[in-house]
């Protein structure tokens, strides 16, 4: 089977991934900077369906309004000749210095505005472009002196924000969602929002006539960062109907944010988020956000991008193979016992239900002593991922 990239597959990568040079807190760029359209272009000739960017990726900060529309237009041009959308927007509010202790969470009450301004923009920007999501990773919402900030104001000016930007994105009637990213930390010692149940507890509080235009925008590295399971998360913003964005990558558990090729680490995690991901019909872009090797050389980030694509389109067939694999399946369906009067007394609450629940006998030895089969079912998914089935 040829494992080629379609653009219906919906395959997309940040610019800031390919344009990675290198450089990080050991070590200065070992890689020329990637002029943004050469990036573009490369992500369209291997294969991707868009791309996504920080507005500082695309038109540099500082830049005069003038020299910005000069770069819209070519951008413009590009992504008509090379036959690529632009599907995610986000805002670069960590790199400056004046966001050196955060943005939106910032003590300095003229930080919070131009963050908001700056976040204003790149919403327009990303409109302009098409992007249908707009991201918010607070990078530098967090802290290493404890003392420095409350916490719970913090926590009131993250959601006064979000609800400034959503009640703009609704008022200029623009078609995009805002997906809130969590990680628990780095660069900050702590990120405020740190994991997905966090974020998804925080959206339940805001502004009920906006709360639909926000939902999640889960990244595997960072979910393993902090040891969770990231199918289980994942699958709870899924089932919540908070699933905007997802950002596809690998990382070692508990290490810094590695960013790593897609299926290079947890083959079998990342077997089952494409699964959760394809058995439920998700209709969001599979995106990468991941880094070159610092020692790769300039040819080599666009590998990177066809590696993550084809190890998606690799496990995506394993996914099929397990769904149509008779032994797996029946053992599956085996699992499930039902029985129809029992899930009507406990679906829904009334007296009835009660009455006939506490009246229920139930034999505790059959039950205890059921077979399961997990070490069969287990190597059974061990076989097939690694091919000896």
């Amino acid at each position: 089977m040829a494992y080629e990239p379609r653009k219906e597959d919906r395959f997309t990568t940040g610019l800031w991934c390919t344009a990675f040079s290198g450089r990080e807190v050991f070590g200065v760029p070992v890689r020329p900077p990637l002029d943004p359209l050469d990036n573009i272009r490369g992500l369209a000739r291997i294969g991707c369906y868009g791309f996504a960017y920080h507005d500082d990726d695309l038109i540099p900060f500082g830049a005069s309004a003038s020299e910005g529309e000069r770069i819209i237009g070519e951008a413009q041009k590009v992504m008509d000749g090379e036959g690529i959308k632009n599907t995610m927007a986000t805002c670069n509010l960590f790199e400056q210095p004046v966001f050196k202790d955060g943005a939106f969470t910032s003590n300095d009450a003229r930080i919070r505005a131009f963050a908001i301004q700056k976040s204003l923009k790149a919403i327009d920007l990303g409109a302009r472009l098409g992007a249908s999501v707009y991201v918010m990773w607070g990078g530098r919402e967090g802290l290493e002196v404890e003392a420095s900030k409350n916490p719970v104001d913090s926590v009131k000016r993250y959601r006064e924000a979000v609800e400034f930007l959503a009640h703009y994105i609704r008022g200029q009637g623009y078609a995009m969602r805002i997906a809130i990213e969590p990680k628990p930390n780095e660069p900050r010692g702590d990120i405020f929002l740190a994991t997905i149940g966090h974020v998804l507890a925080f959206i339940s509080t805001l502004d009920p006539a906006i709360r639909d235009l926000v939902g999640v925008n889960p990244e595997i590295q960072h979910s393993r960062m902090a040891g969770m399971n990231t199918v289980h998360e994942v699958a709870q913003a899924l089932e919540m109907g908070k699933l905007y964005h997802f950002d596809l990558g690998a990382q070692k558990p508990t290490r810094y944010d590695q960013d790593l090729r897609f299926g290079s680490e947890d083959i079998k995690e990342s077997f089952f988020i494409v699964k959760l991901l394809e058995d439920h019909g998700w209709s969001g872009p599979r995106h990468f956000d991941v880094k070159p090797y610092r020692p790769d050389s300039v040819e080599e980030v666009f590998d990177l991008v066809a590696g993550c694509m084809r190890s998606y389109l690799v496990l995506r067939e394993k996914v099929q193979r397990f769904n149509a694999d008779a032994e797996i399946q029946t053992m599956l369906r085996q699992l499930q016992l039902d029985d129809d009067e029992l899930v009507g007394m406990t679906r829904a609450y009334s007296s009835e239900n009660v009455g006939a629940l506490k009246a229920r006998s139930f034999n505790l030895s059959e039950m205890a002593e059921r077979k399961l089969g997990y070490q069969r079912l287990d190597q059974l998914v061990f076989d097939l991922l690694t091919g000896a089935r």
